[in-house]
């Protein structure tokens, strides 16, 4: 991931043309104000990274899969020695391939 001085960089060389809106309680407000000029940021750079970062990691987490053990030797497994397709799977592509024609 970028630096926030890099990233920083981009977003200002970035053509903003999106908002967004929220509505917040005093508190939460204050809490991220002082947040903000904790970090050295404004409000609007401190709660945009914040969020632009929590919002990568969510994304990477449940893109990523992690195995351990028995699972990834059973997984590295099956990929270098699938099992033969089933009667049922064999019927099932039959039909895919006649309802698609491909």
């Amino acid at each position: 991931m970028p630096s926030f001085d890099a990233q920083d960089a981009s977003d200002r060389a970035a053509s903003k043309t999106a908002r967004l809106e929220a509505r917040i309680t005093p508190d939460q407000k204050a809490l991220l104000e002082r947040a903000a000029a904790l970090s050295g940021r404004t409000l609007s750079e401190f709660v945009i990274n914040s969020a632009q970062e929590t919002a990568a990691r969510m994304v990477r987490e449940q893109e990523v899969m992690t195995l351990r053990g028995r699972d990834r030797k059973a997984f590295v497994a099956a990929l270098l020695k699938p099992s033969t397709p089933g009667n049922r799977l064999r019927r099932a592509a039959r039909r895919y391939t006649r309802a698609t024609g491909q």
